[in-house]
């Protein structure tokens, strides 16, 4: 009872109540109480050793699948302009310390379902509500509307209205333009035009003069900075990209990993 009690971190009085629960249950005593110290009756020496039986196979079969698990490549979901514009450029360092960890960055703006055996990490936009996952914030990055000089020589910022007369820069797969303009009132599409590629070709395009983007703030600032892009627009509801996992125990390399992303929160 004593030992039992201290592997479950319980009394052994509250071990000896839960014996009773289950005779109770069963209608069969398993403890014969007479000795000093209880003894299993036959009835419990049956029980306990098919009970000890199947929980060991239960115990070889998780330790193996945890270890077959365990050399898995870790799967990233992300939008292709985070990637290139903020994971890419900080995983050598995470590779210099973690040489031993495989990742497999699936660089989508679908919103992909964190899975057993399939997406381990997702690193997505917004407030940090999904529910039943763990978020924690990696960037805080306000949303701007970022064009050329050459193509918006006008200093300032534009209102919706004379945004929605320039030629429109879209990731694709998502509708971040059309929902942006939405939500600041304008219903109709770009009256110039739109036109969707991957993330991490629009900032090019932009660059280039070929079009107004939506895009999170952290990854053009030194465009902005430097004068090559100007702040058409800016959001400053509070939105970043969270680090979204499952909830509960993670396998050694996707806890290694993990623990290095929130160690760049900052940097």
């Amino acid at each position: 009872m004593a030992a039992a009690g201290n592997m479950l971190n319980v009394s052994h009085a509250a071990i000896s109540q839960q014996i009773k629960a289950l005779e109770a249950h069963l209608g069969l005593h398993l403890l014969d109480r007479k000795p000093r110290i209880p003894v299993l009756t036959d009835d419990g020496v049956q029980l306990a050793a098919v009970l000890d039986r199947c929980f060991g196979e239960i115990t070889r079969m998780v330790d193996s699948l945890v270890d077959a698990d365990s050399d898995r490549a870790i799967q990233i979901s992300t939008t292709p302009a985070f990637a290139s514009g903020w994971l890419m450029p900080r995983l050598a360092a995470f590779r210099q310390k973690h040489p031993d960890v495989s990742l497999m960055i699936d660089p989508t703006a679908e919103v992909k379902p964190l899975e057993p055996g399939g997406i381990d990490i997702a690193l997505r936009y917004g407030r940090g509500d999904w529910p039943g996952h763990d978020a924690t914030l990696l960037v805080e990055s306000p949303i701007v509307v970022v064009a050329s000089p050459d193509l918006v020589p006008k200093q300032g910022q534009l209102c919706p209205a004379e945004l929605e007369k320039l030629h429109w820069l879209q990731e694709l797969g998502t509708h971040e333009s059309t929902d942006w303009l939405r939500e600041q009132g304008v219903e109709k599409r770009p009256a110039s035009g739109m036109t969707t590629l991957p993330g991490n070709l629009i900032m090019e395009e932009a660059r280039a003069g070929r079009g107004a983007a939506v895009l999170a703030r952290v990854f053009v600032e030194a465009d902005i900075q430097a004068g090559r892009l100007r702040v058409l627009y800016q959001d400053e509801r509070e939105k970043g990209y969270f680090l979204v996992t499952r909830p509960g125990m993670q396998r050694p390399h996707l806890r290694a990993f993990t623990k290095w992303l929130k160690n760049q929160i900052g940097n």
